[in-house]
C-alpha cells in the first residue's frame, strides 16, 4: 500500500484512485468517487521435541524453571483516573510515533477501568490502546481516540499498525476520527456517538476492520474504499466506494452489490472474539471469549462477556531479547506466551504443540526470524489462539514464517478450533526481507480472523526480487474460515487455497505494483497470477465480497488475465467480486476466470461479477 496524492482541483471531495509510488504525481483525477447516496491439555510427548532433553541422560542439569507472571515491561504505559499528566504522556508517545512507519518504537497504552476526561488519544504506528475491563463499558474516555493523516498530508493509505480495544469514547464532538488503513483494527469499542473513518479534508483512505464493537451513531467511511464489519451494532452507514462488508452486524445496511456496493450476511458462520488483558481487583488475567456460531451483535451487550480466563501467573511474560529457545522452554513447561511491545529476533521456530496454547502480543511484539528459520509452528491440536502481533521477515529466505499445523494435519477442530486474529505479516519495507509463502494454514476448521500479509510496496528493502515473495497466504486445511483477509503485492499468488469447504468473508488485495514487464508474471498461457487461487482439485469454497485492484506503474501496459480463479464446479461459488485498475496502470481482461468485463482506460471504476458461477 503506498499513497496516491489528493486530487488539488477538487478540495472538499476525496479522489477515489488508489496508492500511487511513494512520492509519485497525481495520475488522474478520478471522478467515479464516493457515491454518497443522499450527501492446557498436554500433548502426547512425540508432539513436544523441546521437553526430549529431560527424558535424554545428560549430564547437564534441567533448566530451571522459568517464572510465570511479572511486570509487563517500560513500553506498557498504564493509567488510572487519577495518574497525573495522561495527555501529556500520550502525546509524548505520538509525537514518536506518528510518522515512524517503519522505526521500531513500539507501545501499549492500557486504560484501568473508571471514567477519564478531556484527553485526546492520538495513535500512531505501533500503538496500542485498551481498556482494562471486562466490558468496553468498564473504561470510558470522554474524549476521543484518534487517527489522522497529517503526517502525511492528509493522505491516510498508510496509517497501518496500531489498534483501539475495549473502551467506550464519548467524542468530544459527537464524532470520534479513526481514519485508517490495514492492519489497525477497532476492537470491542462503544462509541457512544459516530464514527468517522475519514482524515481530515476527506483525503484518501484504504482500510479497514471493526469487530465486536457498538457505535451509536453513524459510521461515515466517506473515501475507504473498502471495510468489513464483523459482529457488531451500528446506528447507520453513510456510504460506499468500492467494497464493503458486513456480517452479523445490527444496523448493517441491505445487501445490494454493486450499487451501493454492499455485502451483508445476518450472522457470521463462526467467530471467537480476540483474547484481551484485563484487571480483575488488582490482578491481571487474559479472558478467552467463547466460540460462537451464526453469530450477530456484541459478545458484551448484556455485561460480563461469555468465556474463560487465565491468571497472568500462567504466562511467560516475555520481553525483547529473549530468545527462541527460552520462549519454547515456557511453553514446553505448560505456560502461555505474553510478549510485551518490543522486537525479537528468533534463531529457530517458536513451536507450539500444547492445546489451548494462548500467544498474545502488545504494541505490536515483533517476531523477526534470523537465518531464513520459521517464526512460528502449531502442532496440530486444539484450541491454540494467536493474536496481536507482526512478524517481520529477516533478509535471508524463509520457506514459510508462520505454519498453522503441520503438513498433511488432519485432525477434526471444529469444537475448539485454532484463531488466527490480527497476526500480521510483512516482507521489507523495514529493510530487506524474504520468504517463499508467507502464512500456511495446515489444520483444519482454523479461523483466520483479520490479517494483513504484505509484500512491501514501499520503504527499504523494496524491489521486484529484493524482497521476494512468491506467495502470500497458502490454505491446505480443510474447513477453514478467514474473515477479513487483507493479502497485497506478492510475486505469484497472493491467495491459494487448497482445502475443501474453505470460507472467506472480505478480501482486500492489490497485486505487485513493481512487476518489470508483462514476462515477469506470465503464468504458463496466463496473463498474470490470480489474486486469489482455488486449486482444480477443490470442489466446495465460498467467498463473500472479494476486490483485488491493479496499478503495475513499472509498466502500466501489464495485464492481468483475472483477478480470480477457480474450477467450474458447482460447489465452488462467490457473491461480489471486483477488480479495479487504479488509473489505467495494468489493466484487467476478467475478473473471474473468463468472466467479467475488462476493466477499461483510466477510469478506475470496478468492474463487478455478482454471482459465480
Amino acid at each position: 500500500m503506498t499513497s496516491s496524492p489528493t486530487d488539488s482541483s477538487s478540495p472538499r471531495r476525496p479522489a477515489v484512485g488508489r496508492r500511487a509510488v511513494l512520492g509519485a504525481a497525481a495520475a488522474a483525477s478520478a471522478p467515479a468517487l464516493l457515491g454518497l447516496s443522499a450527501p492446557a491439555s498436554a500433548a502426547p510427548a512425540s508432539a513436544t521435541p523441546a521437553a526430549a532433553p529431560a527424558a535424554a541422560p545428560s549430564p547437564r542439569k534441567r533448566p530451571r524453571a522459568l517464572p510465570g507472571g511479572g511486570d509487563l515491561g517500560p513500553n506498557v504505559i498504564v493509567f488510572d483516573p487519577s495518574t497525573p499528566g495522561i495527555q501529556a504522556k500520550l502525546d509524548e508517545v505520538f509525537k514518536k510515533q506518528e510518522s515512524a512507519q517503519f522505526g521500531t518504537g513500539r507501545y501499549a497504552l492500557l486504560f484501568k477501568p473508571g471514567t477519564y476526561h478531556g484527553l485526546n488519544a492520538q495513535i500512531g504506528f505501533y500503538t496500542s490502546i485498551a481498556g482494562l475491563g471486562l466490558s468496553p463499558d468498564d473504561t470510558t474516555i470522554n474524549g476521543d481516540v484518534t487517527v489522522d493523516a497529517g503526517w502525511f498530508d492528509g493522505n491516510a493509505t498508510q496509517n497501518f499498525w496500531r489498534s483501539a480495544e475495549n473502551l467506550a469514547i464519548v467524542p468530544v464532538s459527537g464524532t470520534n476520527r479513526w481514519a485508517v488503513a490495514q492492519a489497525a483494527p477497532f476492537r470491542r469499542m462503544h462509541v457512544r456517538g459516530g464514527l468517522n473513518l475519514a482524515p481530515d479534508g476527506y483525503g484518501w483512505a484504504s482500510g479497514g476492520y471493526i469487530a465486536d464493537s457498538r457505535i451509536d451513531g453513524q459510521v461515515g467511511p466517506y473515501s475507504q474504499q473498502q471495510w468489513y464489519t464483523r459482529d457488531s451494532a451500528i446506528g447507520g452507514w453513510l456510504n460506499a466506494v468500492w467494497n464493503m462488508v458486513f456480517s452479523g452486524v445490527e444496523g448493517a445496511p441491505a445487501q445490494s452489490f454493486p450499487d451501493p456496493p454492499y455485502t451483508t450476511l445476518d450472522t457470521t458462520p463462526v467467530s471467537r472474539e480476540k483474547p484481551f488483558l484485563y484487571l480483575d481487583g488488582g490482578d491481571y488475567r487474559v479472558f478467552l471469549p467463547e466460540k460462537r456460531t451464526n453469530a450477530r451483535g456484541v459478545t458484551w451487550g448484556n455485561g460480563t462477556p461469555r468465556g474463560t480466563s487465565l491468571p497472568l501467573s500462567q504466562f511467560y511474560v516475555a520481553k525483547p531479547g529473549v530468545t527462541a529457545a527460552t520462549l519454547n522452554q515456557a511453553l514446553a513447561q505448560g505456560l502461555h506466551l505474553l510478549l510485551t511491545p518490543g522486537i525479537y529476533h528468533l534463531d529457530q521456530p517458536v513451536q507450539v504443540n500444547r492445546a489451548d496454547t494462548v500467544v498474545l502480543g502488545l504494541g505490536y511484539a515483533t517476531l523477526i526470524p534470523d537465518n531464513g528459520v520459521t517464526a512460528l509452528k502449531v502442532a496440530d491440536v486444539d484450541g491454540v489462539r494467536l493474536a496481536g502481533f507482526l512478524i517481520d521477515a529477516g533478509p535471508v529466505n524463509s520457506a514459510t514464517l508462520l505454519e498453522v499445523g503441520p503438513q498433511g494435519a488432519s485432525a477434526d477442530h471444529s469444537a475448539n478450533p485454532t484463531t488466527v486474529q490480527d497476526v500480521f505479516i510483512r516482507i521489507g519495507g523495514a529493510g530487506p526481507g524474504k520468504a517463499t509463502t508467507s502464512m500456511v494454514i495446515n489444520s483444519r476448521h482454523t479461523i483466520v480472523d483479520h490479517t494483513w500479509v504484505w509484500r512491501a510496496d514501499h520503504g527499504d528493502g523494496v524491489g521486484w526480487e529484493t524482497n521476494r515473495a512468491d506467495y502470500g497466504v497458502r490454505v491446505n486445511g480443510d474447513d477453514v474460515l478467514a474473515t477479513g483477509l487483507f493479502v497485497e503485492h506478492f510475486n505469484k499468488y497472493d491467495v491459494q487455497w487448497y482445502g475443501q469447504r474453505g470460507r472467506t468473508i472480505f478480501f482486500q488485495n492489490e497485486k505487485a505494483y513493481d512487476a518489470p514487464n508483462q514476462a515477469a508474471i506470465q503464468n504458463g498461457s496466463v496473463k498474470g497470477y490470480a489474486a486469489y487461487k482455488v486449486a482444480d482439485s477443490v470442489t466446495a469454497h465460498e467467498g463473500w465480497g472479494l476486490g483485488s485492484y491493479c496499478y503495475y506503474n513499472v509498466d502500466p501496459s501489464i495485464v492481468q488475465h483475472h483477478g480470480f480463479a477457480a474450477p467450474d464446479t458447482a460447489g465452488v461459488t462467490f457473491h461480489h467480486l471486483l477488480v479495479v485498475s487504479l488509473s489505467g496502470n495494468g489493466q484487467y481482461e476478467h475478473v473471474i476466470n473468463d468472466t467479467g468485463s475488462p476493466t477499461s482506460g483510466t477510469s478506475t471504476v470496478p468492474s463487478t461479477v455478482v454471482s459465480y458461477p
